[in-house]
């Protein structure tokens, strides 16, 4: 058996990411050192249409987490100040617009539809005339 198979999981978390899955693995060597995987897996069709799914794992040795985490937080502000200056596009908040756009176009439809099912209020205008003593 092979030694990819003698490593135990101990937790695993999918992130669903657009087209993307990330799979956060947490390992163990048969040493009982731990370790985590992190798989990109991507959904890819053959010219014959057939699915497969393209995958790239890294592997992160836990003496190397803080650096680990220290470089991603340290890309992560450095993503979010650049985006500040207006200079890059924001594909999330390009889905926000577009979704709240969405929302207010069905509202207004649904809107329109409940005003044109209400029957109108019939009016009655009166004139001086149409009025008797009897009236009063």
């Amino acid at each position: 058996m092979s030694d990819q198979y003698n490593r135990e999981e101990i937790y695993s978390r999918p992130v669903r990411a657009g087209k993307r899955t990330y799979f956060f693995d947490v390992k163990a060597t048969r040493g009982q050192d731990l370790y985590m995987t992190i798989t990109e897996s991507k959904r890819r069709f053959d010219d014959n249409g057939n699915v497969h799914y393209q995958k790239h794992k890294i592997f992160l040795y836990r003496e190397d987490f803080a650096n680990f985490e220290e470089g991603f937080v340290d890309a992560v502000e450095k993503i979010q100040e650049l985006m500040a200056t207006g200079n890059y596009r924001d594909p999330i908040a390009e889905r926000e617009a577009k979704a709240e756009t969405e929302e207010n176009s069905a509202d207004e439809t649904t809107q329109r539809d409940t005003l044109a099912d209400t029957p109108e209020e019939e009016t009655t205008e009166s004139s001086s005339d149409d009025i008797t003593f009897e009236d009063l």
